[in-house]
Parts: structure tokens; sequence; C-alpha cells
């Protein structure tokens, strides 16, 4: 072999030998790069968090967000439950709800939840209470196929009724609520000899509060950013906002501490008992009419007879006025002939309305102050007569509930036998009871972001941050 092929092939093994080197030192640079790239994200993300943590014109919730996506993307993602069943006064509902806690300030964000519903209400079941517990087994077997088995004994449960069981004998009270204990200790869900109980108004207010405030994202620390919340019930009406006139402040009765994931904010709330919408239909079509279950009310129009109303263990049968009832003309047209129809004077029912509303209601000086945001009846009946679109919600103001009163009350309509008398009942207890303008705007929501609005989740975080 001469020397030129020698050096030719020590050349090439030279550089054979440097090859893997190189390609070390490619891999070394790939990584250094994706080292420098994964902190320069880390650096963002701190950054960012620090300006939005101590900007007050950007949401303190989107640096939590930012933290939480990726803790969840890398694994580190800490499912938290809770299930509460409210005992209403017209259903029983149970929800499961799904939390993980924030990994900054560790204040606990709602991921989903289920919500279940039956009727007739827990208190409808007074003389038969192992029925009534019954259909609160059925809505646990439910709760149970949403939450993992593995979270069951982990899972705290509680049930809260509300005003049908508070207007109950309190024998007959006592009997529900033993059969639903028998229930309970047979569950597989973690409880305590308190997770039964009726619930007073003034929990039930603020909670429904706390709801529509977390899911709104308002609970920031400020309560000016916060919103009024409206609940209309079956049995009981609530209003809670949060106090910052010295008009509110002054009325310590009413003024609660209410928790937030940045602090406690002090809120007035007051329920009123009997200003629920099924009482108050109640107390209209049985006026004057002690002890009796056949009855005739100038709020319901005559062309309605012996509709059944079954309220609080009873069945009411309910007519309009028979005689000596007021009528209007309707117009006739090319194709059909004009007729005579027999109406509900709305002057005459909204006054009944309104004696009853104010024998009842206290209006809070500072609520026509608040963006108001009314849920619950408020919601359905505006739904049920075209106010709102269902699926969306919206907003409307206090006047269209009137307009729609004076509408329903104009129709001889036995398919909606009790419209009438409830929209005026909810326009009145707005306008008089609350002192709300009638341009006042009222935002109506069943969901906020795909979340019922119950004050079941308020419930349910003060549960879980106990």
């Amino acid at each position: 072999m001469s020397n030129s092929e020698l050096r030719k092939r020590k050349n090439k093994q030279h550089n054979n030998a440097q090859k893997p080197s190189s390609k070390r030192r490619k891999d070394k640079t790939v990584s250094s790069i994706h080292t420098s790239l994964l902190c320069l994200i880390l650096s963002g993300t701190i950054l960012t968090l620090f300006i939005v943590l101590y900007t007050d014109q950007i949401p303190w919730y989107i640096g939590h967000r930012a933290v939480d996506s990726i803790a969840m993307k890398f694994g580190y993602h800490k499912p938290v439950h809770a299930v509460v069943i409210d005992a209403g006064s017209t259903g029983s509902r149970v929800l499961a709800f799904t939390f993980h806690e924030s990994y900054l300030g560790g204040h606990l964000v709602l991921d989903r939840e289920l919500f279940e519903y039956t009727k007739p209400g827990l208190s409808s079941f007074a003389k038969e209470p192992h029925k009534g517990a019954a259909t609160i087994e059925n809505l646990l077997e439910k709760a149970k196929n949403e939450i993992p088995e593995e979270y069951w004994s982990k899972t705290p449960l509680i049930l809260k009724a509300t005003a049908g069981l508070r207007m109950l004998p309190p024998t007959e009270a006592e009997k529900l609520l033993e059969s639903v204990r028998d229930v309970f200790r047979k569950t597989p869900f973690l409880t305590q000899e308190n997770s039964i109980e009726i619930m007073d108004g003034v929990d039930e207010g603020i909670f429904s509060w706390f709801t529509v405030n977390f899911l709104l994202e308002r609970l920031n620390g400020d309560p000016s950013s916060t919103v009024a919340a409206l609940d209309l019930g079956g049995g009981s009406t609530q209003v809670t906002f949060a106090a910052q006139t010295p008009a509110s402040l002054k009325l310590k009765e009413n003024i609660h501490q209410a928790i937030s994931p940045r602090g406690e904010i002090p809120v007035y709330t007051n329920s009123f008992s009997g200003l629920g919408l099924m009482a108050a239909r109640h107390a209209v079509v049985t006026l004057n009419q002690p002890n009796k279950v056949n009855v005739t009310s100038e709020c319901v129009n005559p062309v309605v007879k012996n509709r059944k109303f079954h309220y609080h263990g009873t069945n009411y049968y309910v007519s309009g006025l028979q005689e000596n009832y007021p009528t209007s003309k309707v117009k006739g047209s090319d194709i059909e002939i004009g007729e005579t129809i027999p109406i509900v004077n709305f002057k005459d029912c909204s006054q009944i309305l309104t004696k009853y509303v104010k024998s009842k209601a206290k209006s809070p000086e500072e609520l026509p102050l608040k963006t108001i945001f009314a849920f619950s009846y408020y919601f359905d009946r505006a739904t049920e007569v075209g106010l709102i679109d269902e699926s969306t919600g919206g907003h409307i103001k206090v006047k269209d509930f009137r307009k729609a009163a004076e509408t329903s009350c104009h129709e001889a309509n036995a398919d909606q036998p009790f419209m009438c008398l409830d929209l005026t009942f909810i326009w009145v207890l707005l306008d008089q009871g609350f002192g709300l303008k009638e341009n006042t705007n009222v935002n109506l929501f069943k969901k906020i972001n795909g979340h019922e609005i119950s004050w079941a989740l308020g419930a349910a975080y003060d549960l879980l941050r106990r």
C-alpha cells in the first residue's frame, strides 16, 4: 500500500470517528434549545402572573387558569367532589359537583356538575315519609354514576330542605327527615349527623348570591363588581347583594359575611316567607275563602273551571269568576268573526297582589343601584311567555313583566290558567315589593357558562372549605 493510500485511509477513519461526536454536539444543541424554550415559557408565565395579580385592570383569575392548565397537562390535577340535595317545595334536585384546587391560592375551581330533578317536592310526602325518602334514594343513585367509586368515601353529602319543609308542622317535617337519614346511613358517601337539615332562608340567599357571582367570576375582592341575586322559589323569595351603603350596613340583622375565594364579603340578605310564587298563588286564589278547596279568584280567567292546584299537601280546585266578570271585544277579520271573550281585570288583580306583597316585603334601599340577576321562577315564567329564549337566557326590563301580565290577563287561555296571576305577582314583587324602577334591567338566566344557577353550588363550596 502506498503512502498516499495509507493517508487517505487514515483520514477516512478519522472522519468517521468524528461523526458520533458531531451528533452528540447536535443533540446537546437541540436539548439546550428545548431547555431555553421551556425556561422562556415559564418566565413568560411568571411575568404574566405577576402582571395579572398586581394589575387591577386584568381579571385575577387569568393567571390561576394559566397555571392550572399547565399543571393539568403534566398530570397534576386533584379532583374534589361534593353532592348536594336541594329538597325544595316543588321538587328535589341532586347536584354532584367536581372541582379542582387551584395551584395559586388553593381556591376551588368548578369543572362540571350533574343536575337531576324529580317532582313533587319532599314536603308533599308528609303523610308517606318512606315514599319521600325513596325519591331521594333514586337521586343518590344518579350521583353515584357521576362520581368515580374511588372517591365515594371522600365525597361529602348533604341535604338541605327549603321553604316546603319549613312550613310543615315540626313533627311531620322531622318524620320526613328521619326517613331520609335512614337512606343516608346506607350511602357510601361521606355523611355526618348534621348532613340533613332544614336550611335557614338566610343561607339560601347567601349561597345563591355566591353561586351567581362565582359563575360570573365577580368574586375578585371588590364588592362593587358583584351583582345582586334574586331567587324566586315556590314558598319563599330571597334578595341578596354586597352591602356598601350606610343604609344597608346599619341593618345589622340582615348583614352577614359571605365566603369568597379572596376573603369574606359583607352582604345584605333577606328571605321573605310567603313570597314564593306558589305561596303567593295560594294566598290569592283562597282569598276570603278559608278552609275551602273549591275556590274562585278574580286573578283567574273565567274560562278556567275547577283546575287542580296542589299546594302544601292539599289539592285546590280553582275557577275564575263565573258571573259579573269583565270581557273584551275581539275585532273580526275577513276570515274570522269578531267575538267577546272573558278576561281578568288586570287593575283589580294587581291591587289584590300589591296589598299581599306589601304586607310581607321590605324594599332594600340599595337594591335599585345594583346589577340584577334573577332566576328560578323569574326565569321560568319569562321563557314561557317568550320574553327571553330558554336556551340562552337574556335580559329584559321590569316593565316587560307588566306588559306580559296585561297581555296574559286579557287572553282566555285555559292551557296556562295561572299565567296572568303569576306574571302579575312577579311584576308587583319587583316594582312594589323591591322598589325597582320600570326601566331597571333584569338579567334572567338558568345557566352561566354551562353551569346551573343554584344555591347548591354555594353550599358545596362552603362545605368543602370548612
